[in-house]
């Protein structure tokens, strides 16, 4: 791939993003950490970290790891995760990405 015919947008993915969300019952942070293989597919780690909240009171720290596959369309500029056709979005002039409509800014 050429200079002039460079993707800044697919060029932006591969990276570490965060993302930390409260509930009235959760508290939650996220990690994505994404990684360019082979003819515009990326694999994605994911690793959640949570506890729930009961009577005001956050519960036990508990962990989840995913792994996800997708495939970057070139032309509308997203990824699509192959399994759950989850639509991710880069916003690199933002240093952000969304999956679906949850905000990760990239820390890496």
């Amino acid at each position: 791939m050429t200079a002039c015919n460079s993707d800044k947008t697919q060029d932006f993915i591969p990276g570490t993003y965060v993302n930390h969300a409260e509930g009235d019952y959760s508290v939650a942070s996220d990690t994505l950490i994404i990684k360019s293989q082979e003819n515009n597919s990326y694999l994605i780690h994911r690793k959640i970290g949570f506890h729930t909240i009961r009577n005001g009171k956050p519960g036990k720290e508990q962990y989840e790891k995913e792994e996800w596959r997708a495939t970057y369309n070139t032309e509308n500029k997203t990824l699509t995760e192959t399994s759950k056709g989850k639509v991710i979005t880069p916003l690199p002039e933002a240093n952000k990405l969304l999956v679906e409509r949850s905000e990760y800014l990239k820390i890496n």
